[in-house]
């Protein structure tokens, strides 16, 4: 048979697997913020209008010089288009359905709503600071969190001083959120 006719994955759903993100929850909103979703819109543009033509005239000119089974300089360009297509699609597709949510309209306000920086302390008094962001924007090497996160579950319309369960793998824990922050808003 031939390899044009073979399936790449076995993975109905490549798009969503493309950014290597969990799915939205059912009937979840995709919420980002205005930041992370210029930040999401640019990668896009510049995957659209830089990357993608590389990519395109580097495989032009290695489909000239010959046998394109054994051209490495062929094959990696066709594995890499594919994959810059399918981070299109993904990112084409999460843009949207994105509800664009500026947290800076809760700025002062002690309740964790999306975008809040919170502190919140564990049972041993140890401070844990999260903040809660879109699942597409949330990096975790950050302290960020996606708002399906459970801990963002739990912390969602606390108060500062509130007693929480947080349940984990391990079992369930007692927090108490100790500072909740927002971005000031953007002066016009």
């Amino acid at each position: 048979m031939s390899k044009a006719f073979t399936k790449e994955s076995d993975n109905g759903d490549e798009d969503d697997e493309a950014g290597g993100l969990p799915p939205l929850p059912p009937g979840g909103k995709n919420y980002i913020t205005p930041e992370g979703y210029e930040r999401l819109r640019a990668e896009l543009l510049s995957l659209m209008d830089v990357e993608r033509p590389k990519v395109v005239e580097a495989v032009h000119w290695a489909a000239k010089n010959g046998d394109r089974s054994e051209n490495g300089d062929y094959l990696y360009g066709k594995k890499r288009l594919r994959e810059i297509d399918r981070r299109i699609r993904f990112l084409t597709k999460r843009l949207e359905i994105a509800e664009v949510t500026d947290p800076s309209v809760h700025h002062g306000s002690d309740q964790v709503f999306f975008g809040a920086t919170v502190t919140y302390a564990d049972e041993s008094g140890e401070e844990h600071t999260v903040t809660i962001l879109g699942i597409d924007e949330a990096e975790s090497a950050q302290r960020q969190v996606s708002w399906i996160a459970p801990i963002s579950r739990t912390l969602l319309k606390a108060r500062v001083g509130d007693a929480l369960k947080l349940v984990t793998p391990g079992g369930t824990q007692e927090i108490e959120v100790v500072e909740v922050v927002y971005p000031a808003p953007a002066s016009r």
